[in-house]
């Protein structure tokens, strides 16, 4: 039922688009991330598993996180024409990649405690807050970049690219609470409270590149 809920605002969500209304997208998207994180917690609160909430968990992730952004991206970039005809075309990287990412995760024993690419719910998130941006402070600069095809089809293309690169993450599970251990996970949920407090839903897209950038220092310097 929780993951059928997901599923439920990613349709809701795409419906909120095709009627340009992006803040409420924005919003099931972040309902659908709860939901998200709430059905897995209950199935091992209740040691339950299947291969059938498997699939079903990735089918509503690929509508919600993967076609629902993908769509409102579109959606923006064809609000916006540009010299190049079908230029919008460039947002369908959201969904395509999305899904092999999905893929991928399904098949990769490596992801149990991180992640490699970034996980679409993160992913989604991004596109939430530009969505928050874009519909409720369209007169800030960066509504005004962001409403910038071009600007818009770049983020497109290489935070899509982020989900398949070979880069490992930071998974937010907790196996013990020692700091020693966690201390790059407690600085991310810190950083993020922070930011989240100062500037609220328009501060989503920050918090994601934070989370990639503070995972990559992890990696190169093996922190």
């Amino acid at each position: 039922m929780l993951t059928l809920c997901n599923l439920l605002c990613g349709c809701l969500g795409i419906i909120a688009v095709s009627q340009n209304n992006f803040e409420q997208a924005g919003w099931l998207i972040i309902a659908a991330g709860v939901f998200d994180f709430f059905d897995g917690f209950a199935a091992r609160l209740l040691k339950v598993s299947s291969p059938i909430g498997k699939d079903l968990d990735s089918l509503a992730d690929m509508v919600t996180f993967g076609a629902l952004p993908g769509i409102m991206v579109f959606k923006m970039l064809a609000q916006t024409p540009t010299p190049f005809n079908g230029f919008q075309i460039i947002a369908l990287a959201i969904p395509l990649l999305s899904a092999v990412r999905l893929a991928q995760f399904n098949n990769d024993t490596r992801q149990q405690y991180g992640f490699i690419g970034l996980p679409t719910p993160a992913h989604a998130f991004f596109y939430a807050g530009i969505a928050f941006i874009v519909a409720l402070k369209p007169e800030s600069n960066a509504a005004f970049w962001l409403s910038n095809p071009y600007v818009l089809g770049a983020l497109a293309l290489n935070t899509s690219l982020l989900l398949v690169a070979p880069l490992p993450l930071l998974g937010l599970k907790f196996t013990d609470f020692s700091f020693r251990k966690n201390y790059l996970k407690y600085a991310v949920i810190a950083i993020s409270l922070i930011l989240f407090l100062v500037g609220g839903i328009f501060t989503l897209p920050t918090i994601i590149l934070m989370y990639v950038l503070i995972s990559l220092i992890a990696y190169l310097f093996k922190l």
